[in-house]
């Protein structure tokens, strides 16, 4: 559908703004579609570079799936992404986030995997703790364990110069500007040289390590540096987090990586709760973006892009009730897959490309469950009472060996959910007061693994879903005897919930699959890497981008550098 066939902007003056003041009728500088934290932080930037911007936001709140959302009576879920660490420290700064409301509470221990024969390891940044837990498990472990915790940092600050910036991708302005093509030359040069300095800097036999650590599968990995199994599988998860992959597929390594490179405050590695849940970080970049003058608007659902016919520029939006808003320029925080089979009209893109983004792996096999919970859970191997240090980081339950990570994975790729879940246990209440009512508590389950498409039945069906939930519930219980009586409510999203109601295309949480054929100038498809589309005005800026998912921002950032310097050399 071309713009013609709609009607016009401006037979509708104005629609309503989360300030509730009237947006008014004119050509915008840029209109970003999506009010997820990259969607936020792109338009933060360009209102700060002096643009004009509005963002659309097709729900009732704006974060996307970092969002803040009341379910059961006096519970507060993080309902999708339950943790910080990942989001850019320059982003924090840029935007003075913390002047905005972000308020991070680190956790310590970090991380508790209960056993079923009574053992326990305890996780974090304290290095005496950590070398005191393992020991009960391996005194080897417990040696090596410091000295592969040091080379992953070394690793993480390697990929660390990789995320702030655009990738060096190939230039496409075939008669641009001589100065255009060398800032570009000049852009790419640099680029690959501190690229090269750093790999100098790592020595062969780090570098060698870290391409291991990127082909290798997990297992691999892992099974070269420790014996101890249940500190090879608490390691293990991190590796196959919010993927189909098992910990024996090539390329898992990585996501571990991805996982430990972020940090709070300074402090690599640490992974913290957010005080009023996920949904802080989107609301203190959505204060930082109208400060610097953007306007964001609630329930105001996209529905396709307004192409000019002539020369297949990107001019704007068409809202699901049929009213166009004009731009200059187009940033969408949608997946690749919703962007481009979705919002673009039919016969627009090249044909190699569209096919490339619909062949994108976006299988997922995550599904969370949010609990409101009238008592902490007790663990059989633990004596506390209280909240004690197995609450306060991440417990993981289900899995006590890698192979039964790759058991469960097993039985998602053949269209069962996993018959004996991989769960990730938070309890964010212990810590952040503002979410549940005195005495009761929120927890998060992120588990694994549940395929979109179920061989038998459908995840539409109640029972289903009931008995999947039950099954889950009943595990914690083998750990935490009772724990399902004390559940007052929850809510659950499989992969077609986090599709149908977050736009998560498969139900993945990074916007598209993390392996090596899908990062850097992989991501979103091959050569087209710099947040550039093939429609002119058109930009992604949303995880499915490089360097890709989690609460991270970097995307957002660099795609709103890249739009600007188009917009003053255009």
């Amino acid at each position: 559908m071309w713009s013609s066939s709609v009607k016009r902007f401006s037979s509708r003056r104005w629609i309503s703004t989360s300030s509730g003041k009237r947006l008014p009728n004119r050509k915008w500088d840029a209109v970003v579609i999506g009010g997820g934290h990259n969607g936020l932080i792109s338009a933060a930037y360009l209102a700060k570079f002096g643009l004009s911007v509005v963002v659309l936001e097709k729900r009732h709140i704006i974060g996307g799936a970092a969002v803040t959302e009341e379910i059961v009576p006096g519970f507060r879920f993080s309902r999708c992404s339950y943790l910080q660490s990942l989001l850019r420290p320059s982003i924090i700064r840029e935007l003075e986030l913390k002047k905005h409301g972000l308020k991070l509470l680190k956790r310590n221990p970090s991380s508790f995997t209960p056993c079923l024969d009574g053992k326990y390891l305890l996780l974090g940044p304290d290095s005496e703790l950590n070398r005191s837990e393992i020991s009960k498990f391996s005194t080897k472990d417990a040696l090596a364990y410091p000295i592969y915790e040091r080379q992953l940092e070394r690793f993480c600050d390697f990929v660390d110069t990789l995320l702030d910036s655009p990738t060096p991708e190939i230039s496409r302005k075939c008669g641009a500007l001589f100065t255009h093509r060398v800032k570009n030359t000049i852009h790419k040069s640099v680029f690959w040289g501190r690229c090269f300095r750093n790999a100098v800097g790592l020595g062969q036999k780090d570098l060698v390590d870290l391409i291991n650590l990127l082909v290798a599968p997990a297992s691999k990995v892992l099974n070269n540096w420790f014996e101890s199994e249940v500190l090879k599988t608490t390691l293990a998860t991190d590796a196959v987090i919010g993927s189909m992959a098992s910990v024996h597929t090539p390329g898992s390594g990585y996501v571990l990586l991805h996982h430990v490179m972020g940090e709070t405050d300074g402090q690599r590695g640490v992974w913290s709760y957010v005080e009023g849940g996920m949904g802080s970080v989107s609301l203190a970049i959505s204060k930082a973006a109208e400060e610097a003058g953007a306007h964001i608007v609630r329930n105001a659902e996209v529905a396709q892009l307004i192409i000019d016919r002539n020369s297949g520029k990107t001019n704007g939006v068409i809202l699901a009730d049929g009213t166009e808003i004009h731009s200059s320029i187009v940033l969408s925080n949608a997946t690749p897959y919703r962007t481009f089979v979705d919002f673009v009209p039919q016969n627009t893109l090249p044909i190699e490309f569209l096919s490339a983004v619909k062949n994108s792996d976006y299988s997922s096999g995550t599904t969370k469950i949010n609990l409101a919970v009238d008592r902490l859970p007790q663990f059989k191997c633990c004596n506390s009472v209280d909240a004690g240090p197995e609450h306060m980081g991440t417990i993981h339950i289900g899995s006590e060996s890698m192979e039964e990570i790759d058991i469960s994975c097993r039985d998602a790729v053949n269209g069962m959910p996993s018959r004996r879940p991989i769960i990730e246990m938070t309890i964010p209440s212990v810590m952040d007061k503002t979410i549940s009512p005195p005495g009761k508590h929120v927890i998060n389950l992120f588990i694994q693994y549940t395929p979109y498409n179920l061989s038998q039945g459908s995840w539409q069906d109640s029972n289903i879903r009931e008995s999947f939930a039950q099954k889950c519930f009943s595990l914690i219980d083998e750990y935490a005897p009772n724990f399902s009586s004390s559940i007052i409510d929850y809510d659950m999203l499989t992969p077609p919930d986090l599709e149908r109601e977050f736009g998560l295309t498969g139900g993945n949480i990074f916007h598209g699959a993390m392996g090596l054929d899908s990062l850097f100038l992989m991501r979103p498809v091959k050569g087209w890497s710099d947040y550039r589309t093939p429609l002119k005005g058109l930009y992604l800026c949303g995880s499915g981008t490089h360097p890709g998912g989690g609460v991270m921002g970097a995307p957002g950032r660099n795609a709103a550098h890249v739009a600007f310097q188009d917009l003053k050399t255009s």
